[in-house]
């Protein structure tokens, strides 16, 4: 891989200023570096913008936290570009690579050390009155939910076309084992291996406690129908995008034919990872 694309945090001084010493650090190597246009418009350098990027790169380097590592899993998920990330974030799930690693695991991977992870991802459809309105491919997670106002409303929940049950909850959160340690761990779904083919179906506070997450293959299609009385409901995407739901509408969720792929140090521990990043074994 020897021409890199390069995606910043948007409105962060940090991942500028790591830019500056990376861009001299990756020529030496004699890659050939494309920046997204605001970024390198703050260097004073060539831009791109980041739509053009998927085109012209044969990897991605983000360089920020899990937010900006979804939206380029989108971006790129039809081109099958790796990306590698640095965590200048929060918790740093998907940007595993912290600051202080990133020259040693750049360095490995212009070796060829390293390994490429494919990380299912999930394609949504809104069917309103029988018809398509609307379609996302996301990483993480599909979210039904109520405006700040709403009351619990019913949600009904189809598998492989078979009724399971409805759901009266505060909302419902349809994930990938990727995005279990996102908002479905903070809902009280499980933690799922990331190469794992499955999805998690976790409700938000449910109205009846036997209500719990359910595990199912990620080659069964998954139907949540909103019921009829139900207003001010939203579907959010990866937390990032937005789209208004009407009493009646269908969420179909099932597995995309597209991955992310995420290029990561190859001895590189997914156990040790939860243990530093959710402080297990601390007091």
């Amino acid at each position: 891989m020897t021409r890199i694309g390069i995606i910043c945090k948007k409105g962060k001084a940090e991942p500028i200023e790591l830019l500056k010493g990376l861009l001299p650090w990756l020529s030496e190597r004699g890659l050939t570096v494309f920046v997204e246009s605001e970024a390198a418009q703050n260097l004073g350098i060539q831009g791109y913008d980041r739509r053009q990027l998927p085109a012209l790169v044969e990897m991605i380097i983000v360089l920020g936290g899990d937010g900006t590592m979804l939206s380029v899993a989108r971006l790129v998920a039809e081109r099958d570009i790796p990306i590698f990330g640095i965590n200048l974030g929060g918790l740093g799930f998907i940007t595993e690579v912290s600051r202080d690693e990133a020259l040693d695991a750049l360095d490995k991977v212009i070796a060829q050390d390293y390994v490429i992870e494919d990380r299912m991802m999930l394609h949504t459809r809104v069917i309103r009155q029988g018809q398509p309105t609307a379609e996302f491919t996301v990483l993480n997670d599909v979210v039904i939910n109520k405006g700040a106002l709403a009351r619990i409303f019913d949600i009904e929940i189809f598998i492989e076309r078979r009724y399971v049950t409805t759901f009266k909850a505060d909302g419902l959160i349809i994930s990938t084992p990727t995005g279990s340690t996102g908002y479905s761990l903070s809902a009280g779904g499980p933690i799922l291996y990331p190469t794992l083919h499955c999805m998690v179906i976790t409700p938000i506070c449910s109205h009846t406690l036997t209500n719990r997450p359910i595990v199912i293959e990620d080659a069964m299609l998954i139907e949540a129908r909103v019921t009829p009385g139900s207003k001010d409901i939203s579907l959010t995407l990866d937390g990032q995008l937005g789209e208004a739901l009407c009493e009646g509408d269908v969420v179909e969720v099932r597995r995309s034919e597209h991955v992310t792929r995420l290029l990561l140090p190859a001895q590189r521990d997914y156990f040790q990872i939860l243990r530093e990043k959710l402080k297990w074994g601390e007091r």
